[in-house]
């Protein structure tokens, strides 16, 4: 039988289940087991790529070209090796395949019907993955909380697998703190719980996501109303750092604990590397200013910064890696005439679409002309490249025909074979591609200082659609413009940099998606390293 391990949620989304899981896994890795992690979004979306960052925060791409849910960049950071697309299962993936099936006569004339066809679909799905992974144990994270409509069906397809396959249940659950009563409120975990069980699931922990650790008097109350054992009531409070997380589980032995009720051998967790990066980011004095200059900052009257959660992960990877700790600002675009001078470092990531676009090539020109470190993200690079032709090589309104399509100069345009193809995707270069890098710039001696250069190449994931055009190739580098590095099937620049300037460096790529706490990226430890100078 295989080994899995469901993570439900109650009370309010956004709780950060993701981070419950990928932090668990974490442990697990550390007592020697491999886990592999999956997660299911209740969207009728086949996949997350048209959905809005500011809708349901960033979009992750996987080695494999998949657009998909955020957790799994989570999932990476903290496993510390790659996933594929198959390991976000949504309900329009489930419903699209199940019609299909339907449709070519594949259940032989049978009433095709939620249950057995849909939830065997995704039982199908979950198994397919880790016999894949070769995973020890699966973790499965079901998106929103317990009482959507939405995930009623998975929630069904995790308990019939309980008698298929070695099954836990790990529901997390919020305990607010109201303000004005100063003490933790049990009754939405005890309702939330209730509804799982209804449902025909009896969580076997609860882990309890409050602004403080839990008591015993409100332990007790769980314990009571939910039917669980107290040691299996998980404190998960609010922390300085989510990559403490994995640290605050082993003390309260949960790993352990799931093990066992695996029936599992728990080993002793092997996490003094771990320990020490978070302590850095914890403890240290040092402290660097970088400004992320973004377009999906607001939402509302609210800042929605997970629009850019991988960036804001990438900063903090390499600043650890630097034994120092960002103060990151965030510029929204559309207001660029917010403070910048005091910056230490400006960071433009990607992005689609018309606005905020001259707010960040206000920011470019800023870092260009004053020599404050700039690291350019896929869009990015592209709006260093229109402000260099501008300002630099002297083509009045250069722009991207994304933004501008009767500009004089189309620096930025897409490739004459991508210009009749129709569906949004199929013009899209997505996951992982290589790039052939020069000897002798900034570009290759960061790369090659953390040995990532394979045959004078390196691989980052790509979501983007448009390119630097050949037509300016020669224009822009007569004028200084290095392009680092060169795809080795076209004539696609992936990277730019400025030698006159103390760090100027785009990538056409998102090398933030490679980033972990272990392993920082390249680009991002670079970036920081001259921040600090």
């Amino acid at each position: 039988m295989s080994n899995y391990i469901f993570v439900t949620g109650g009370v309010i989304s956004g709780l950060g289940k993701g981070i419950v899981t990928s932090s668990l896994s974490r442990v697990l890795i550390a007592k020697g087991y491999k886990p592999t992690i999956i997660k299911i979004d209740p969207y009728v979306n086949i996949d997350a790529g048209t959905l809005r960052p500011t809708e349901h925060g960033e979009v992750w791409v996987t080695e494999d070209g998949g657009e998909t849910d955020q957790d799994l960049g989570h999932y990476e950071r903290f496993l510390g090796f790659p996933l594929t697309k198959e390991h976000n299962i949504t309900t329009g993936q489930v419903y699209y395949e199940v019609i299909n099936r339907e449709r070519r006569g594949d259940y032989l004339g049978k009433t095709v019907q939620l249950i057995p066809h849909v939830t065997d679909e995704i039982k199908r799905r979950i198994k397919d993955v880790s016999t894949k992974s070769g995973a020890d144990i699966t973790l499965i994270e079901i998106g929103g909380i317990v009482g959507d409509y939405e995930n009623i069906l998975f929630l069904e397809a995790a308990r019939q697998l309980q008698s298929e396959e070695n099954v836990t249940f790990v529901h997390v659950s919020y305990v607010p703190i109201p303000e004005k009563l100063g003490e933790p409120k049990t009754k939405p975990t005890q309702q939330s719980v209730r509804l799982l069980r209804e449902l025909g699931i009896f969580p076997d922990f609860i882990v309890c996501r409050s602004p403080e650790k839990l008591d015993n008097v409100r332990k007790e109350k769980i314990s009571l109303f939910c039917n669980i054992s107290e040691e299996n009531i998980i404190n998960n409070p609010d922390l300085e750092t989510i990559y403490e997380l994995p640290l605050v589980f082993e003390k309260q032995e949960f790993a352990k604990k799931i093990l066992n009720k695996l029936n599992l051998t728990e080993n002793v967790a092997k996490l003094s590397e771990w320990e020490n990066k978070v302590d850095i980011l914890k403890n240290t004095k040092n402290k660097v200013n970088i400004g992320i200059v973004g377009k999906y900052i607001s939402t509302g009257n609210f800042e929605l910064t997970d629009s850019y959660i991988s960036v804001e992960e990438a900063v903090k990877h390499a600043c650890v890696a630097l034994n120092t700790k960002p103060n990151i600002f965030w510029v929204d675009s559309t207001k660029i005439e917010q403070e910048i001078s005091n910056l230490d470092g400006i960071i433009v990531p990607g992005g689609f679409g018309t606005s905020g676009v001259e707010g960040k090539i206000k920011a470019i020109n800023f870092c260009r002309e004053n020599n404050i470190p700039f690291l350019g993200l896929c869009l990015g690079l592209q709006l260093a490249v229109v402000e260099f032709a501008r300002n630099v090589c002297g083509l009045e309104g250069a722009h991207s025909t994304e933004v501008n399509k009767d500009t004089k100069y189309p620096v930025i345009d897409i490739l004459p074979e991508q210009k009749n193809i129709k569906e949004l995707g199929a013009t899209m270069r997505l996951g992982a591609y290589s790039a052939e890098l020069k000897q002798g710039t900034k570009i290759y001696d960061l790369y090659n200082d953390f040995n990532l250069i394979k045959e004078n190449k390196v691989s980052e994931r790509h979501r983007h659609r448009y390119e630097l055009n050949p037509d300016y190739h020669k224009v822009l580098q007569d004028k200084g413009m290095v392009f680092s590095g060169i795809s080795p099937t076209k004539p696609l620049v992936e990277f730019i940099e400025l030698p006159a300037n103390k760090f100027f460096v785009a990538t056409q790529a998102h090398p933030e998606l490679k980033s972990s706490l272990l392993k920082p990226s390249p680009l991002f430890y670079g970036f920081v390293k001259s921040c600090l100078k």
